[in-house]
């Protein structure tokens, strides 16, 4: 191997270790220290599902301005400001004695979201390798899907053993130490990122098409709806198809892996494609599993969460891959931080909006959730059409 494919490697190894512990540090903390939190602090544990939306939001507020420093001064320094703002959140979490302080934590890490997870490190790979960047998304995505598969069961095992401060004050030692240690040592620096930056702003090249923009924003924003009320709700939806309790958990369980699964089919053969092609594939397969699933009943649990794992592992290295194979590298951290935003204001609504409707339509909810796929999917292959059309217009 060369020396830069070294360096590529090595780039890849470390925000993808670093992605495990972003996402094993936000998104997935909520389901196993929700509880906790509330009762020893006396809170309703919907009070801090919506500390959870606010930060959610707030995320989707900075996702731009994140992107467009990135943008500027590549991904690096971005990428080290998250581990700390990801530390001073768990710590202030840990040692809160009230909602107002506990809010405070939520909202910081809300605050972290952009500046660690996916969107700014597909941002940091293509502001490192432009155009060529789209095999090192896919091998962040390899690593950063193992996050679930690691922060469940330790998260859970701290709480039980040391109780949920101490489960907070770990992920920030964590931060402090590992994530610091991997973006300061391992993820180089951009060479004069802004200069570039001015060079392709001065290029008489048009930007993309703002309706081909909503689309892809819309699609995005109906997988992200899908994945937040699955990843809330998926165990007690299976049991009201008919699946016992322990069977509806180990089906659960077989989201991380699919999600990994998904992933190598991207890397081992969809990745001679277009990216368009997994994406149609993507939004495909979730309404897929639901029609089997309602089909069948429960013993077709397994195959629905795998069909949407899969479905949801792909969507990962989409959101990286196909604005940059549609609209190139320039621009693409700030591009990528509009993209997302939608997708994030969903999934700050979807825990609640799903949770009413298991209540009142038990496992027919699926229904909804696979019409919200298709439509994604509509728009995918509507958009086939429409950026060939703009290509060679």
């Amino acid at each position: 191997m060369s020396a830069s494919g070294e360096s590529r490697r090595r780039t890849v190894i470390a925000v993808g270790l670093g992605q495990l512990l972003a996402w094993g540090s936000s998104y997935y903390l909520l389901a196993t220290l929700a509880r906790p939190m509330a009762a020893t602090l006396g809170l309703a544990p919907p009070t801090v599902y919506l500390m959870f939306s606010a930060a959610l939001l707030l995320a989707a507020a900075l996702g731009p301005v994140v992107g467009g420093l990135i943008d500027r001064h590549g991904g690096r320094r971005v990428l080290l400001a998250s581990n700390l703002a990801f530390a001073t959140a768990h710590l202030l979490m840990a040692t809160a004695q009230g909602p107002l302080q506990l809010a405070l934590g939520w909202l910081l890490l809300g605050a972290a979201m952009p500046m660690g997870l996916y969107d700014a490190a597909f941002s940091t790979l293509v502001s490192l390798y432009r155009g060529d960047a789209r095999r090192s998304i896919v091998g962040v995505t390899l690593l950063g899907g193992f996050s679930s598969t690691v922060s469940w069961p330790l998260t859970a095992a701290l709480e039980a053993h040391y109780g949920w401060r101490v489960a907070c004050a770990v992920w920030a030692l964590a931060h402090l130490t590992i994530g610091l240690g991997i973006h300061g040592w391992l993820v180089p620096r951009v060479e004069r990122p802004l200069e570039m930056h001015r060079a392709e702003a001065a290029a008489p090249a048009a930007g993309p098409p703002a309706l081909t923009m909503w689309v892809i924003a819309g699609a995005f924003t109906c997988s992200g709806l899908v994945f937040a009320g699955m990843a809330t709700h998926l165990p007690r939806i299976l049991e009201r198809i008919g699946c016992t309790p322990a069977v509806a958990v180990a089906a659960a369980s077989l989201f991380g892996v699919s999600q990994v699964a998904g992933r190598l089919a991207e890397a081992g053969y969809l990745n001679r494609f277009h990216p368009l092609v997994a994406a149609r594939i993507s939004m495909s397969l979730h309404p897929l599993g639901v029609m089997l699933i309602m089909a069948f009943g429960a013993p077709f649990a397994a195959v629905f969460t795998v069909l949407h794992g899969m479905g949801t592992g792909l969507m990962t290295i989409i959101k990286g891959t196909l604005p940059l194979a549609l609209f190139g590298p320039a621009g693409f951290g700030r591009r990528a931080g509009w993209l997302e935003a939608p997708s994030r204001v969903a999934q700050a609504a979807a825990p609640l909006a799903f949770g009413i409707g298991v209540d009142r339509l038990g496992g027919h909810v699926l229904w909804i959730s696979a019409g919200i796929g298709l439509t994604g999917l509509s728009g995918l292959l509507w958009l086939r059409r429409s950026a060939s059309a703009t290509k060679h217009s």
